[in-house]
């Protein structure tokens, strides 16, 4: 049976090549994916493609966007097998982590990938990105299922948890880590899938839909030496603001200093909901190891367990916008709702 892939160039240098007489960057066409990329056609595979109109720096991304690409998704989600979307690197994380959480009941792949050279370029690691996104959004088990039914990061013949994800090179092609859960899938002469770490339906067939109500009314506070209670006092106090996202130092500390500690608790006593991650990119939040971390949960704080900053950005925002009950809200974000933290 013919596997059928929507690709969707949204923007980012993948979709660049050079202009063969100025040999200045510009968008491709593509349309004739298959003329700038003809490996493409030894899968035999239907590919149909749609480019953003004006295209988009990734770096421009915003809640409106990921509404946009949520809902094309929802459109097509019927007429096709599996989505690559191409996407600039820099915000790449937090729009796999936003969909991660709008694409309710996903049960097909779709898979985020770009490049640090555009595709047109000698040294590339564009084609071989798009190329092996593609075959993983379309390659299905024995069964006939599809081998990644979530949202995924390609890059560099590895492929991550979407919500997972973090950039963290400018410069090698290895642009991208998943810092607190292994790779679901790594490209070399064949595509090995860790299907044990794979999220795959509980029950197949439910409803697929999409969540485009996102509430952006949350904030980051990067903790310091010498943060002043003034200054947190200032962030609170901003109008609107539901919820702040609260980077503490190694396993959830911050200081002990009772100003400190009375701030933080008065807002949560007046709604606002902190929800605390750590600076450190690979661990996890510990708020019950150390008094520093004790003395948060006291005060309020729920713990964001090894959260990525862009992937409780997105929890946030999505669980904001489905409800205005803060009770259901800090319960939704103590639960593992799309493989985006782990429970030991």
């Amino acid at each position: 049976m013919e596997r059928s892939i929507f690709l969707i160039y949204t923007g980012g240098t993948i979709g660049m090549k050079q202009e063969h007489d100025s040999g200045a960057l510009v968008p491709f066409n593509f349309d004739h994916i298959l003329e700038e990329v003809p490996e493409l056609r030894k899968f035999g595979y239907r590919i149909s493609t749609y480019s953003f109109d004006p295209v988009i720096d990734s770096s421009d991304a915003n809640p409106d966007f990921w509404v946009e690409l949520a809902v094309l998704i929802n459109k097509n989600y019927l007429l096709y097998d599996g989505f690559v979307i191409l996407h600039g690197t820099d915000t790449m994380a937090y729009s796999a982590s936003a969909l991660s959480f709008m694409l309710e009941n996903l049960e097909k792949p779709v898979v985020f990938t770009g490049s640090q050279l555009p595709i047109g370029m000698l040294r590339t690691d564009g084609k071989e990105n798009l190329i092996s996104s593609i075959e993983i959004a379309a390659s299905v088990n024995s069964a006939g299922r599809p081998m990644v039914p979530e949202v995924c990061v390609f890059f560099d013949n590895e492929l991550y948890r979407g919500n997972r994800t973090s950039k963290y090179n400018a410069e090698n092609f290895k642009a991208f880590r998943s810092y607190n859960y292994p790779v679901l899938a790594r490209a070399g002469i064949h595509i090995k899938f860790n299907t044990n770490l794979i999220n795959y339906p509980k029950m197949w067939g439910r409803k697929f839909s999409v969540h485009t109500v996102l509430d952006t009314n949350v904030t980051v506070v990067r903790i310091f030496p010498g943060i002043s209670v003034d200054f947190l006092n200032a962030v609170f106090s901003v109008a609107g603001l539901r919820a702040v996202i609260l980077e503490t130092y190694g396993s959830g500390n911050a200081p002990t200093e009772e100003n400190f500690l009375k701030c933080i608790k008065e807002a949560v006593d007046e709604g606002l909901i902190v929800l605390n991650i750590s600076q450190c990119q690979e661990g996890s939040v510990e708020m019950d190891t150390y008094a520093t971390g004790i003395a948060l949960k006291r005060a309020g704080v729920i713990s964001g367990y090894d959260l990525t900053l862009e992937s409780a950005l997105a929890k946030l925002f999505y669980l904001l916008g489905v409800s205005s009950d803060a009770v259901f809200i800090k319960k939704m974000l103590k639960k593992n709702l799309r493989g985006e933290v782990s429970f030991k």
